[in-house]
């Protein structure tokens, strides 16, 4: 499988913007844009094996010490002509996000993707809306399932997405034309979504402001669910089925206050997973793209 992609796009200029200060009145005077040029590379063995083993731990969170990070990474950089990475600074440089696929069935042998198979038939086995999922992996021969694995630094914009999603379709439709194994039948996103919580510390200062918040949260978590990748509100709709999950290992006492995402509410992480059949996958990242490029 030859070369395929340029290792710069010139034209791929995005800003970046960041919030200062203690008003969150979100004028647009507390906003700072930068602009960045982005690099899209093929994985690099000799370089992204820490940067990776850094975006791996990220997306599986406090459930990461449950697998072989090392393995895992291992595996990505084994096949570094299909899934690409970001950069900025050339391609000597860590990572700033990263996608690739793992096909389940033909790496089933591999102790940390038995490993990943065992969690994830835990945690759909356990979610009703996950049964599609439960069943298929249930089956004693395994299934050619792509697992895709993607993640980024929180201030990376969205608009590097696409990119990466459309190269691997192009990256996939290579390889199966070299008789590579990359014919599958679904598409899994491991991904991860969070809420908001109400502050421990807020209670314990029992300020008056925040208590009125409480009228809103059960039992201190907030109904509305985030998600930490955008793109992922769109993929869910061309998913045959798609649920959130809670991690495992519970995150310390007070983590959700260390992961603030507003002035006032911690956050609490929680995985996603999206199956999405084959024939629909090319249309879910056309319709990434749309997403992105809509105006706003």
């Amino acid at each position: 499988m030859g070369k395929r992609k340029s290792l710069k796009d010139a034209d791929n200029d995005v800003s970046m913007s960041g919030q200062h200060g203690d008003d969150d009145s979100g004028s647009d005077s507390d906003t700072d844009l930068v602009n960045v040029e982005f690099e899209w590379f093929d994985p690099q063995p000799d370089v992204d094996f820490h940067g990776l083993k850094t975006l791996l731990r990220q997306l599986l969170d406090t459930d990461a010490q449950l697998f072989d990070m090392s393995a895992l990474a291992d595996l990505i950089l084994a096949q570094p002509l299909l899934g690409s990475t970001v950069k900025v600074d050339g391609k000597e440089t860590d990572p700033y996000a990263f996608l690739s696929v793992i096909n389940l069935k033909e790496h089933k042998d591999k102790q940390v993707i038995q490993d990943l198979i065992k969690y994830l038939s835990q945690k759909s086995s356990s979610t009703p809306a996950l049964s599609a999922l439960s069943q298929l992996l249930s089956k004693s021969d395994t299934p050619a399932i792509g697992l895709i694995l993607t993640d980024r630094l929180i201030n990376i914009p969205v608009q590097v997405i696409p990119p990466m999603y459309t190269m691997l379709l192009e990256e996939i439709a290579w390889a199966i034309e070299d008789k590579e194994p990359y014919t599958f039948t679904h598409y899994l996103i491991l991904s991860k979504t969070y809420d908001e919580v109400e502050s421990k510390l807020d209670a314990e200062e029992s300020r008056p402001q925040k208590k009125k918040k409480k009228t809103a949260a059960t039992g201190g978590k907030l109904d509305t669910m985030f998600y930490f990748h955008p793109e992922d509100e769109v993929l869910e709709k061309y998913s045959l089925c798609h649920a959130t999950f809670e991690y495992t290992n519970k995150q310390a006492e007070g983590a959700a206050d260390s992961k603030r995402a507003f002035q006032e509410l911690g956050i609490k992480p929680a995985g996603s997973l999206m199956l999405i059949e084959a024939g629909k996958f090319e249309e879910a990242v056309k319709a990434i793209t749309e997403y992105v490029n809509a105006p706003i």
